[in-house]
């Protein structure tokens, strides 16, 4: 049982896995592609709780934001407006992306998973194409046995995987 007023920290490590995805898809287009599924404007998804008192109205209006592959987006930071700052000339965006009613299933077996949802993408330009790099969810949400966060977090890994191979390919 942990002290709570101990005021030491406990580190628990754990090790992320980096997925990425190469494309032939040019940047813009690969930044296209994934907007047009999970959308192109920010969700306010912090403001949904404050209009519906019942997890069901809650649910309903989250679900009508729920693009194809089941996520939205939450919010973008464009690395490439402030690095070239710096002298590195690249596009570059980090998506946040999520969906709550994903996020609950794993939430509702250890809080401390809300660390790592929603989720990150990061959208590089590679010159002759384009690339999709995310840390697998899993690998950050499980760091101590937990069966029923593994499957919800597994879950999760593969509706990431299946939208990341979905935006990527050129097909």
């Amino acid at each position: 049982m942990p002290t709570f007023d101990s005021g030491e920290p406990r580190y628990i490590p754990f090790d992320g896995v980096r997925v990425r995805y190469d494309s032939a898809k040019g940047y813009d287009e690969l930044v296209a592609a994934l907007l047009a599924d999970i959308g192109e404007r920010p969700v306010p998804i912090d403001e949904f709780p404050k209009a519906f008192n019942t997890w069901d109205a809650y649910e309903q209006k989250v679900q009508s934001y729920v693009g194809p592959s089941g996520f939205m987006l939450f919010s973008l930071f464009n690395h490439g407006g402030w690095i070239t700052k710096a002298g590195i000339d690249r596009k570059v965006l980090r998506v946040i992306l999520g969906n709550p009613l994903i996020a609950i299933t794993m939430l509702r077996h250890d809080v401390t998973a809300g660390l790592f949802a929603p989720v990150e993408v990061l959208i590089a330009d590679e010159g002759s194409g384009s690339s999709l790099t995310y840390v697998k969810p899993s690998s950050l949400m499980v760091v101590q046995p937990n069966p029923e966060l593994l499957s919800a977090a597994e879950a999760l890994d593969a509706k990431l995987a299946a939208l990341a191979a979905k935006v990527t390919s050129s097909a």
